[in-house]
């Protein structure tokens, strides 16, 4: 049913055209997010310990001054998607001017590298090419009578293929650095969840990597036996203790028995 001349419906047609344009460009906020997190930006303002002008964020970034109002326009977005604060005050260099200041937020600060609760791996791989390339064949995917998922359907393989071949690329270590900071999230997440784990003897982190959220679990329950569960190329050389230690294999082969699985994303 088509929209209608009068008030009501064309006002409806122009809310209507508001939210469609709104998902259309959503990608613009996760490429500037990401580029945000490649320049640094989190880390500038944190160094610079109090919040910062545009040109002295663009001095220590040490972008090209023609740079400076795109600089501006794209801190205008990240902060109107809750990455940065701004405030305005009257401007030291007299003439009774005012300046922006810009300030980290709780998000932004997750971007910090020399924090522990960095998340900056995780904007680089969630965003990496191939996550976002895939999308382009869903029309294929969903037309197309075979069992496959839809990044096995975009690129002719698995993704956990691709990984397998990338052992000495680039790729895997984004990969396994995106699973260790997500882990040390997730150890704030369990100290308020520790009866989860009562009872257990035994478990297995199915596709654990270097086992940073298993070595977590261990240290909370250092009687439990813990099994860390991945290719045999990402645990080969990593060395476990006498409740902690690291099997290699296929896990759409095989898992080691125990009593419970872990499967975390």
């Amino acid at each position: 049913m088509g929209f209608c001349s009068n008030g009501r419906e064309e006002s409806e047609m122009y809310h209507a055209q508001i939210h469609l344009y709104k998902h259309v460009y959503n990608f613009v906020s996760s490429m500037a997010l990401k580029s945000a997190m490649e320049l640094g930006i989190a880390d500038a303002i944190h160094s610079h310990g109090e919040p910062i002008t545009i040109s002295e964020l663009a001095s220590a970034l040490k972008l090209h001054p023609s740079k400076l109002s795109v600089l501006h326009r794209f801190m205008r977005l990240l902060t109107h998607n809750g990455f940065f604060a701004k405030t305005t005050v009257g401007s030291h260099k007299g003439g009774g001017g005012e300046e922006t200041l810009y300030d980290l937020t709780p998000p932004s600060k997750l971007l910090i590298r020399t924090e522990s609760t960095c998340l900056a791996p995780i904007v680089k791989g969630a965003l990496h090419s191939s996550s976002i390339d895939m999308w382009h064949s869903s029309d294929k995917w969903f037309t197309e009578d075979k069992e496959l998922s839809l990044y096995e359907s975009a690129m002719g393989e698995s993704f956990w293929e691709f990984l397998n071949k990338a052992t000495e690329s680039d790729t895997l270590n984004m990969f396994h650095e995106a699973m260790a900071a997500d882990s040390r999230m997730f150890k704030m997440a369990l100290e308020e969840c520790k009866h989860v784990f009562e009872g257990l003897s035994s478990l297995v982190d199915v596709g654990g990597g270097t086992g940073a959220v298993t070595s977590i679990i261990h240290e909370l329950f250092p009687h439990m036996k813990c099994t860390v569960f991945d290719q045999p190329q990402v645990v080969a050389n990593l060395t476990g203790t006498e409740n902690l230690n690291f099997v290699g294999g296929d896990m759409f082969k095989s898992i080691p028995s125990a009593d419970a699985v872990l499967l975390k994303v």
